[in-house]
């Protein structure tokens, strides 16, 4: 039994919410609060598997309250929040510090219409109660530095290179390890695409922005890419990557989910199959489900690519690369702190 705290300062939200939870099998509502103190004074006396976490909330922020649930207490936290141009800043903010994922209110605080992702919030609750947090490096540096190593032999054969990200729950907080630590030289434009819901994609890629050598944004349809930039898909839309004469662009489509995913990792892995002179490297990161496991399989059988995958041991969610490394044979299982390295040796 998942056994859930809602935190809302909203009592409409907290009883929908809790109503959504309470009616779905192996779950339910065990306590609630109505701001942040107080649902900090109930972490500090009673056990909960998930949290989900309002943002704007008096006397104790959904922030504030994170930071210290994360320092104290860590456990899996959801952030359900409004995707106002603030609330989105403060998610973003809010997963950086560790929340594993974020469901978006759909007409602001309260939400009267918070039935239509009723089924997003409780697949996202079922993924972070299996979600692992506050975890420790463990392995020594000499053995990295041998197995990375070893795992240079293989490398793209075209001087066009491009690299692709697919991530889910977790990601955000995995894409501040990765993207924030490439040189700033990086010699091939990157496609990013993370599940996340709209509004929120452009305060991601701000805030990675800030912290990054080299330039993240929001994707734009039809722009022309650049080596050196990251594009992230907006929530949401479908992205693929399509060549303009000899230049390469990217479209943002309103096209539909594919296997229950907008932005879907599939979808962008299969448009760079047309790719002819691009050596394609395809990382998959935390998240829960299968998505990206079709693609990987296709860019493995049909062009001059990199498989790499995320490992256990740092995946906040494993299935995403799971679901890779069971369907074909991977160039390559880094830790988090690995990739970085990884990637500013074979670009």
């Amino acid at each position: 039994m998942i056994e859930v705290l809602v935190v809302d300062d909203s009592a409409f939200m907290r009883k929908l919410i809790s109503d959504f939870i309470n009616s779905t099998p192996g779950m339910r509502v065990k306590d609630t609060a109505r701001n942040g103190k107080i649902a900090y004074e109930k972490l500090q006396k009673t056990s909960f598997d998930v949290v989900t976490l309002d943002m704007e909330m008096p006397e104790m922020n959904g922030l504030e309250t994170l930071k210290k649930i994360m320092k104290n207490c860590p456990l899996p936290v959801i952030i359900v929040s409004s995707d106002t141009q603030e609330g989105a800043a403060l998610t973003v903010r809010a997963m950086e510090e560790g929340a594993v994922d974020v469901v978006a209110k759909p007409s602001g605080a309260i939400s009267l219409d918070l039935h239509t992702v009723k089924d997003e919030l409780l697949y996202k609750i079922q993924a972070a109660a299996n979600a692992t947090t506050n975890r420790e490096e463990k392995e020594n540096s000499i053995s990295k530095k041998e197995r990375m190593h070893g795992e240079r032999k293989k490398t793209l054969m075209n001087q066009k290179k491009l690299l692709a990200i697919g991530t889910s729950t977790g990601g955000p907080k995995a894409l501040q390890a990765v993207l924030p630590r490439l040189k700033k030289d990086f010699s091939a434009p990157i496609l990013i695409v993370q599940h996340m819901p709209p509004g929120f994609t452009r305060s991601l890629a701000e805030r990675l922005n800030q912290l990054s050598d080299i330039a993240v944004k929001e994707a734009e349809h039809g722009e022309l890419v650049q080596p050196g930039t990251a594009y992230i898909c907006p929530g949401g839309k479908q992205m693929k990557a399509k060549m303009i004469g000899r230049s390469l662009s990217v479209e943002v489509l309103d096209d539909p989910p594919y296997n229950g995913h907008a932005p879907s990792v599939d979808v962008l892995l299969r448009s760079l199959l047309s790719l002819s002179d691009y050596s394609i490297a395809g990382l998959i990161m935390t998240g829960m489900g299968s998505d990206g496991a079709e693609g990987m399989a296709l860019l493995k059988e049909k062009k001059d690519s990199l498989v790499l995958v995320e490992s256990k041991k740092t995946a906040i969610v494993y299935g995403m690369p799971k679901s890779v490394k069971e369907r074909l044979e991977v160039d390559a299982t880094l830790d988090l702190d690995e990739i970085a390295p990884y990637l500013n040796m074979h670009f």
